[in-house]
């Protein structure tokens, strides 16, 4: 069989991408109706941005974030114990062959996003940046504009 080089290795194929975003809406509903009987889960807001399959569509990673980012490791904890539960509720809701498994990672995205604004924020790093706009600058060629402007 040829190798399937509709999309980039190591990208998730539109499949997935439909599959994961499906899963998303119904898990975030799921979560957002407070219907685990879970303490830990109860009354706690929890972001669902991306659900990541995998190939064969038989496990979703879903990436979560306990608003507040509070007792994030109680909240995985929780969810993963929940995982069940909330598997049983998307069969009901969702018409597929085979659902996946649910596994619930913490979202780092935002404090990687943090971490990488407060390195550019560094003398060094910044002072590093204006250097090499500085040698753009006098690299560009001076050209003057057209009567057009351009």
């Amino acid at each position: 069989m040829a190798p399937n080089n509709r999309h980039p290795v190591g990208m998730p194929s539109q499949r997935q991408l439909r599959v994961g975003e499906l899963v998303r809406k119904e898990v975030s509903d799921i979560l957002a109706r407070g219907t685990l009987a879970d303490p830990v889960l109860d009354g706690t807001i929890i972001s669902v941005p991306e659900v990541r399959m995998t190939p064969d569509l038989r496990l979703a990673s879903c990436l979560v974030m306990p608003l507040g980012g509070r007792d994030a490791d109680r909240v995985l904890e929780a969810l993963n114990r929940s995982a069940r539960t909330i598997r049983r509720e998307l069969a009901r809701r969702m018409t597929m062959k085979f659902l996946p498994d649910l596994r619930f990672v913490l979202d780092t995205r935002f404090d990687d996003d943090d971490r990488i604004t407060a390195l550019l924020s560094r003398d060094e790093v910044r002072r590093d940046l204006d250097e090499d706009d500085d040698e753009k600058l006098d690299e560009a060629p001076d050209v003057a504009p057209d009567e057009d402007g351009r």
